[in-house]
């Protein structure tokens, strides 16, 4: 195994055993592990878990997708901030050629 996969699968059972310590199934944990996509955001759903102690699938279900969503509105800021890096520098550049 590479070092990453020794990572996602430490994060996942991590999950799994979060998760089925509050009697819920280990496929709801693997499935959970699978939409979140990352051993970070794994480690932090399991935290949750830990934490919380929520008594419902769907409560598990609802904080997998804020978890998701505030993953997903990370990475459009940080390709917007890029972007606008790049627009920024592009105008940089064209006010130097203009002015020689």
């Amino acid at each position: 195994m590479t070092p990453n996969q020794i990572l996602w699968s430490r994060s996942r059972d991590g999950l799994v055993a979060a998760v089925t310590g509050l009697g819920f199934s280990a496929e709801l944990a693997d499935l959970l592990a699978h939409e979140l996509g990352s051993p970070k955001a794994i480690d932090r759903m399991a935290s949750y878990v830990r934490q919380a102690r929520p008594r419902t699938e769907e409560m598990l279900v609802d904080e997998m997708l804020a978890i998701k969503a505030e993953i997903d509105t990370w990475r459009e800021r940080k390709e917007s901030q890029e972007a606008q890096a790049k627009y920024n520098a592009r105008l940089y550049y064209q006010r130097m050629e203009e002015e020689e």
